[in-house]
């Protein structure tokens, strides 16, 4: 389930619950709550298995760009090869070859560069996500706990259902 989620179910729990009057405390369905954070200690997992599976993807992208970069280069050396064998063109093939080379380097830093610009983006994105669920899951941890205290005081008050139960 998307953390996403979760965390509007979170505020959704919040603002369903009772204001309890004269305070900005709200009394919100403990095992709802419970629930949701349940659900949340689930999903984070998901969150960071995408982040794995952002960067395998890196890594192939890498690959691929190691082995086309190889595969030019190879090519390039074989075209050298050929044109170092007839001697009327030998100076020209090496100037060829080094052109072809630059260039097969160049096309691979570029490959990497944009595979790690991606993958920056999508990290980036990612933490942000990830803070942004923390701080909500932490408000609502502290709104929890405040909600908790305003009970306890509540129940000790003389003249209160609960104190006069006791």
């Amino acid at each position: 389930m998307d953390i996403l989620h979760l965390v509007d179910r979170l505020e959704a729990l919040v603002n369903e619950g009772r204001r309890l009057p004269l305070s900005n405390k709200v009394m919100v369905d403990e095992q709802k709550m419970w629930d949701v954070i349940d659900q949340m200690r689930i999903a984070i997992p998901e969150e960071v298995k995408r982040a794995k599976r952002t960067n395998q993807e890196r890594d192939r992208i890498l690959a691929q760009a190691h082995e086309e970069a190889s595969r030019i280069v190879q090519l390039g050396r074989e075209e050298a090869a050929n044109l170092v064998t007839q001697h009327e063109i030998a100076k020209a093939a090496d100037v060829r070859a080094e052109t072809v080379l630059e260039r097969a380097r160049g096309d691979a830093e570029s490959l990497r560069a944009d595979a790690d610009e991606y993958v920056l983006q999508v990290l980036g994105q990612l933490s942000q996500d990830m803070e942004r669920a923390l701080t909500e899951v932490h408000n609502g941890i502290d709104r929890l706990k405040q909600n908790h205290t305003v009970r306890e005081v509540i129940a000790q008050e003389p003249g209160s259902p609960d104190a006069t139960a006791g």
